[in-house]
């Protein structure tokens, strides 16, 4: 997928998920916030508590379109760095790693690497796998935390976090990307090195 399409689609999912989540806590403190402001003086009418509950749901929904559209513009922004950084992470080993395959002179190479040319940017190699998208984790994590100013452990507990889905997440996108018929380079030195580049092992492997 190209980087500008999974960008879009990343955005949109994560403000749509940032404004779902934020909407449901703000429209929540809102009503605890009305109740404790209003405690003293609740209605003694019919009316008076037609009018309470009115004023009640426009402040929830108030307070839940407020909280909704903070959450979700901060969850795409750093949604949106963190890709930023995964995209970057990966060109600047695919341009690494294709110029020693030129002092190497060797045919076939980039292929064993799990090297791609970019087709929309000619001369632009990446390679994708889940190296990129743990670095870019933790570098969106550290951002986070400076931006936040947390304290040195509370930072550390991020950076874990950070690291663990990371590494999940890289991983599962291999997996599809190994099923799909993309060459990821550590499969491919697998598929190499250890199964004697033996293509029905590496269907097998797959496959179980």
């Amino acid at each position: 997928m190209f980087f500008p399409i999974r960008m879009t689609l990343a955005l949109a999912i994560s403000s749509v998920t940032g404004f779902s989540l934020g909407a449901a806590h703000g429209g929540n403190m809102a009503g605890l916030v009305f109740r404790a402001e209003n405690a003293h003086r609740l209605p003694t009418s019919t009316v008076g508590w037609y009018l309470y509950h009115k004023s009640k749901n426009y402040h929830v929904m108030l307070g839940g379109i407020k909280e909704g559209m903070r959450m979700g513009l901060r969850l795409g922004v750093w949604t949106g760095i963190f890709l930023y950084m995964e995209e970057a992470v990966d060109r600047l080993r695919g341009a690494v790693l294709k110029r020693w395959v030129g002092f190497k002179d060797r045919r076939g190479l980039e292929r064993e690497l799990g090297l791609e040319r970019l087709e929309n940017l000619r001369g632009v190699w990446v390679q994708r796998d889940f190296l990129s998208t743990t670095v870019a984790a933790l570098g969106t994590a550290g951002a986070f935390s400076v931006w936040n100013r947390m304290p040195i452990n509370t930072a550390a507990r991020t950076a874990t976090l950070a690291l663990k889905a990371g590494l999940g997440f890289g991983l599962v996108q291999d997996a599809l990307s190994v099923i799909r018929g993309r060459r990821v380079g550590y499969v491919e030195y697998i598929r190499q090195h250890v199964l004697g580049g033996s293509e029905k092992a590496t269907e097998e492997v797959i496959a179980s």
